[in-house]
């Protein structure tokens, strides 16, 4: 294992070292003149307004200008984020096609492809509740915010970890037309665009375009299905805003978006722990060192996915309010297959059977609509209300072979899944004071949902399944802001949220009945407790500290893996959270930027009752053993997975002006503490920590831009996920990546 306070070390060290050189901030010559007035107001719509982020009763990062460019280097995806803000973490068993998010220690590992999870996706003011739309690719982006604690009342259902929302640069944004393109190490090449602005006084078109592609960098170094390497990808979006404005008062905003991947699904590793420790090892065994860029596989790899959407926003301000309505479809197919057991039969280690599987979306259809109000006034009571709707059919297709290149499965499992769900609510907000703001919001939530499963093959059970699950909830929030003077606003907030009911249908190795196969789980509700300050001093600092407290009643987990590689879901009495959120940003002097954050998250299952089964791949699990029950182990107590309680990020960048522009440098760390990677714990499926650093040079003006990047510079090699079937199978983080960019504004 490695050394905390090394790594640590090493790369406040790296910091320090790129920003004693010369380092940056803004975007071009016009930025640098922003930086030398200090910060500036951050505006947000995290309350369905545009409002600044140091007068709303909420917990709110965010991502946008050098610091989101800096995530996007070197084929970055929204992976990229995880640990860029407090509280936030994000990783992914699929590579770029499946993200899964964890906020404040809430997430879903669940693997399947109907899989719910507490945080939700909000691109453009849509959600996107399956999790391969949730992968779409950040490009051509104004913003992004992190949402952190319970957003029931304004975003509804699912949301009672918080919401990751992005926020498209508009058609009628003027001077934010550019081209952008890079290349780097692994022949990672990128070109990113963004083009529009005004085509008459009443109607705008914006085109975006992002393309990445990488080639396969691991050798398969057996020459198993003719030596076919693997991590390559190509991935192309594009998106296109077409905005009729009549009058000032009438807007129609038209949106088209389409994505296509085709790479290699996510690298597995047999036997990537050293039994006993979770140290990495590599192929020659407990004795030789872990290398990345080596693997041993024999299965057939391949991973396509295809995107489309259609939306329409229509705002129509009649005078002391405004009526919007969001209405849109997104369309998707997908397939994915790996393989699972992560080697060939020679190795490495010990590798009882071989484990190839693939599973499908031949159709996916989701559909919503919004419809809300909400009042223009700046003073006096203002108020949201609204209504939902959310209709989803999602088909999935498992295949398990027999052989690691068969392309006829043994086994067949077909699962349909039609969700519905609507939602009412409604939001206030009142001065009692110049200094003293209320908030009071509520919601009705309704969720329908059902599932069929049918299999067929020879192995196992045959035949087929159903279940349905339903509810309706109530969901709140109550805060109260106050301005303690022009530099300094405290806050506090009380907020119930919700996570429909969910059904999980993992028949591909049972070997019961279907019916048996699936698992559902309960709502869950949370209740959150919230306080905090929020502070800027001048236009050089501005510090915010938020506190919070959480119960998550009955709520829904799942045990991944074991023996059968099957996802079932469980419902426990409770999970109790707590922890804070620190957040520093500074401008000492003219030109030099620094930012930084801190979070703390305990949250840890509290249920005497919360068994599950071990790991069916050898780890040494280190919880009690049920009294009588051998491989039953009790989770009581344990951290939830994905959930480490510390992290850390900071940034620093400074600016030396040159004759018509500046050379400049930006550097980005993020640092996180243990995970597991599941509900059980093992000396195995865990690891200690992972601190990852970026560093960019280069020369800009006001209109061009080149520079030199580096992402994980450390090449920090760190577990990130688990397969937990027939060996102590994992995968890791991404490599260093390193190469140049060039942008132009036009």
């Amino acid at each position: 294992m490695r050394s905390i306070h090394s790594t640590i070390v090493s790369g406040v060290a790296i910091a320090i070292a790129s920003t004693s050189l010369f380092v940056a901030p803004a975007a071009a010559q016009d930025a640098a003149a922003a930086e030398d007035e200090g910060l500036t107001e951050i505006v947000v719509t995290a309350q369905r307004r545009e409002e600044n982020l140091q007068d709303i009763p909420l917990s709110v990062d965010v991502v946008s200008g050098e610091k989101l460019d800096a995530i996007n280097a070197g084929g970055g995806d929204i992976r990229a984020f995880a640990g860029r803000v407090p509280s936030l973490n994000i990783e992914s068993s699929f590579g770029r096609t499946f993200p899964r998010f964890y906020i404040r220690g809430l997430g879903n590992t669940d693997f399947d492809l109907n899989a719910s999870q507490p945080v939700s996706i909000v691109y453009d003011d849509v959600v996107l509740e399956n999790p391969i739309l949730k992968g779409f690719p950040v490009f051509d982006v104004d913003r992004v915010e992190v949402l952190r604690g319970p957003q029931g009342t304004l975003f509804g259902r699912n949301t009672p970890a918080g919401i990751v929302k992005f926020d498209s640069v508009r058609p009628d944004k003027e001077g934010a037309n550019y081209l952008k393109a890079s290349f780097g190490r692994f022949n990672t090449a990128g070109i990113e665009t963004g083009i529009g602005g005004k085509v008459t006084d009443s109607l705008s078109i914006r085109g975006s375009l992002s393309w990445q592609r990488r080639s396969d960098w691991v050798d398969n170094i057996d020459n198993f299905n003719n030596g076919s390497d693997l991590e390559g990808y190509a991935d192309l979006a594009a998106r296109l805003q077409v905005q009729y404005a009549p009058a000032d008062n009438v807007k129609l905003r038209v949106t088209g978006q389409y994505r296509d991947f085709d790479g290699t699904a996510r690298v597995f590793r047999a036997n990537l722990f050293a039994p006993g420790t979770n140290n990495l090892v590599g192929l020659g065994g407990v004795n030789t060192p872990f290398r990345r860029d080596q693997v041993r596989a024999d299965g057939l790899n391949f991973q396509k996915l295809k995107l489309y959407s259609v939306a329409s926003n229509f705002e129509y301000d009649f005078g002391p309010a405004t009526l919007t309505s969001v209405t849109s479809w997104w369309s998707g197919k997908y397939t994915s297959r790996g393989d699972i057991d992560g080697g060939v039969p020679a190795g490495p280690g010990f590798i009882p059977f071989s484990a190839n599987s693939q599973d499908d979306v031949p159709d996916l259809d989701q559909f919503t609509q919004e419809l809300r109000i909400s009042s223009n006034n700046d003073e006096g009571l203002k108020y949201q209300a609204g209504v939902f709707y959310f209709d989803e059919s999602l088909a999935i297709a498992s295949y398990n072979y027999d052989t690691p290149t068969g392309t006829r499965p043994s086994v067949t499992a077909l699962q349909q899944q039609d969700s519905k769900a609507w939602g009412v609510f409604g939001s206030l907000t009142y001065p009692v004071t110049e200094q003293l703001s209320l908030t009071a919001g509520l919601r009705y939530n309704d969720d329908k949902r059902r599932l069929d499963v049918g299999r067929g093959g020879f192995f196992g059970a045959i035949g087929n399944g159903f279940a349905k699950v339903q509810d309706n909830n109530l969901t709140w929030d109550v805060s109260a802001t106050y301005e303690t003077s022009d530099a300094v606003n405290v806050y506090a907030r009380v907020a119930k949220g919700y996570r429909a009911p969910s059904i999980q249908g993992r028949a591909l190795f049972v070997f019961t009945t279907v019916q048996d196969a699936i698992s559902t789980a309960d709502s869950e509700t949370i209740m959150s407790y919230e306080a905090g300050i929020k502070t800027q001093f001048s236009n050089r600092l501005r510090f915010n500290l938020s506190a919070f407290k959480y119960d998550l009643n009955n709520a829904q987990l799942t045990a991944v893996g074991g023996a059968s590689n099957a996802a079932r879901l469980i419902n426990v009495d409770n999970v109790a959270g707590y922890g804070f959120e620190a957040e520093l940003e500074a401008r000492p002097v003219d030109n030099l930027s620094l930012t930084a954050g801190i979070s703390y998250n305990n949250a840890e299952i509290d249920d005497a009752n919360a068994f599950i089964t071990g790991c069916g791949g050898g780890c040494t699990v280190t919880d009690p053993v049920r009294p009588g029950s051998p491989g039953i182990f009790s989770i009581d107590g344990n951290q939830l997975p994905q959930a480490p309680k510390w992290s850390i990020n900071w940034t620093a960048g400074y600016g030396v002006p040159v004759a018509g522009g500046e050379i400049y440098a930006f550097t980005d760390w993020a640092y996180r503490s243990n995970v597991n990677f599941f509900l059980y714990t093992s000396a195995e499926f865990n690891d200690d920590h992972m601190l990852e650093g970026g560093l960019r040079l280069g020369y800009r003006t006001d209109r061009f831009d080149i520079a030199g990047y580096v992402r994980n510079i450390t090449n920090d090699a760190s577990a990130v996920g688990g397969i937990d079937f027939n060996n102590l199978t994992g995968f890791v983080n991404e490599p260093r990546i390193y190469g140049l960019e060039a942008s132009i504004k036009f």
